[in-house]
């Protein structure tokens, strides 16, 4: 999923308007984040957004394509690729992106698992001192 600078700056630049969007790189591609939360990706010099049920029809009838992260495999992400016609309009892009900036994030797997710990800790008897 390699990804070059200048189509990430081409990005960003599209995305000016909304201002504090910055890009990571990541596993061979780049995340896009507002305000630290993830909203999109680039991979193979392709943006994609996230998608939820409250714009999901949107990127449908646009005729986007969900995320595959691995070609060979069945295997989606909720993003899906941004339309060459979305992409060239900075507004049009810019409200798309913004729709996926709103989307809550998930609870990370790690804070379920310290909250799993905490309700085991609580269970165990307290050592006794000698």
């Amino acid at each position: 999923m390699p990804v070059s600078d200048e189509y990430i700056q081409f990005v960003l630049d599209q995305l000016s308007s909304l201002g504090g969007v910055t890009a990571r790189r990541m596993f061979g591609g780049a995340g896009l984040f507002r305000d630290g939360t993830m909203f999109g990706l680039v991979a193979d010099d392709v943006a994609y957004l996230k998608v939820d049920d409250s714009n999901r029809n949107m990127y449908e009838a646009a005729g986007a394509k969900r995320f595959r992260p691995y070609p060979d495999k069945p295997e989606t992400m909720s993003y899906y690729d941004v339309p060459a016609e979305v992409l060239e309009s900075r507004d049009t892009f810019a409200e798309w992106a913004e729709a996926s900036a709103r989307i809550p994030p998930k609870t990370p797997g790690g804070k379920r698992r310290r909250n799993s710990a905490r309700k085991m800790a609580k269970k165990r008897p307290k050592k006794q001192p000698r």
